[in-house]
């Protein structure tokens, strides 16, 4: 039987990004697990060299299993849009840096000119997909992925979220993701079916007392 966290126990999320720590924390918030992150343990930001979101969410995840003694869980994710022949992929966030951190506004209006400029028709279709790896200091680690299909939507719509959840529009919904309520989005995003998976492979029932 593959190891479970069980309630209590303390869980490294292998982050320094705000808004994806911010998701993480609410989406784990009812399994009882004691939250910390990169920025608690003064970690730095690991080299992401890969160029799958499963590579780099290994880079991660075993980065902060190994500098802290304890599980980690990493999360590498982005947007693949067909007509871009599927980048900006693990360049997500990527396309958003400056000299003065990560600008998504810029990011977002990169997306339309390259989009404008492929003259492909419209709906953009694409896809958000994530990735989660769980490491555990010995060197093992499990994988759970999720993926929402939707399109590419202009102009930029709702304050929620973050990232490019203002231009991107979940399939078989007329909101783009930061229209939503978090709850909302939690219940449909990639990050919400990858985190599913992970809490049905390695978590243990609250009042579990044992790993196995």
């Amino acid at each position: 039987m593959s190891r479970r966290l069980r309630a209590g126990e303390s869980l490294v999320v292998a982050t320094h990004n705000a808004g994806k720590l911010a998701e993480l924390r609410d989406l784990l918030a009812p399994h009882g697990l004691t939250v910390t992150s990169n920025a608690d343990h003064a970690l730095p930001e690991p080299e992401e060299t890969e160029e799958t979101f499963v590579g780099n969410a290994r880079i991660k995840a075993h980065a902060a299993a190994k500098a802290t003694g304890l599980p980690a869980l990493a999360d590498d994710s982005g947007v693949v849009i067909d007509a871009l022949s599927g980048k900006p992929g693990v360049h997500t966030a990527d396309w958003a840096e400056t000299p003065n951190g990560r600008d998504f506004t810029m990011a977002m209006d990169r997306v339309r000119e390259e989009l404008q400029d492929s003259a492909a028709p419209q709906p953009w279709t694409a896809a958000f997909c994530c990735t989660l790896v769980l490491a555990w200091p010995n060197g093992e680690d499990r994988v759970f992925e999720g993926r929402m299909p939707g399109q590419i939507v202009w102009p930029m719509r709702g304050t929620q979220g973050h990232g490019y959840d203002p231009i991107f529009q979940p399939e078989g919904e007329t909101r783009t993701f930061a229209e939503m309520t978090p709850e909302e989005k939690s219940r449909i995003s990639h990050r919400g079916k990858a985190l599913a998976a992970f809490v049905e492979g390695c978590l243990s029932p609250r009042g579990d007392t044992a790993i196995g």
